[in-house]
């Protein structure tokens, strides 16, 4: 019985905390000034995120650098990259990448 009231509990936290950092510039009565240095930072911050998530994903495998060139992520990577400079979108380069590495992955065993 008690294991459902902590995750309630766990989830109505997490949804108040959900809530007011979402809405934190709303609550004020005035306008919130934000510096332009930390606007600029906060114009990039989503790249860097990105960049933070994806690039440890194909270069390390289980932590580490990967040590050989028959990995299906680089072939992958190329011809996304290679789509997109091409024709620039989402759809395009994301089928490119995936017609690559999926006959070397499943086929080949790379």
């Amino acid at each position: 019985m008690t294991e459902g009231w902590n995750g309630a509990l766990a989830i109505l936290g997490l949804a108040v905390v959900t809530v007011v950092t979402r809405n934190f510039f709303l609550f004020p009565e005035r306008e919130v000034k934000i510096p332009l240095w930390l606007q600029r930072g906060l114009k990039v911050a989503p790249l860097a995120a990105l960049a933070a998530v994806v690039v440890p994903e194909i270069f390390l495998t289980r932590g580490a650098f990967i040590t050989t060139w028959q990995d299906a992520r680089l072939p992958a990577v190329l011809a996304s990259t290679l789509y997109y400079l091409w024709r620039p979108g989402v759809l395009g380069p994301l089928l490119a990448g995936l017609a690559v590495f999926l006959p070397l992955r499943l086929v080949w065993g790379w």
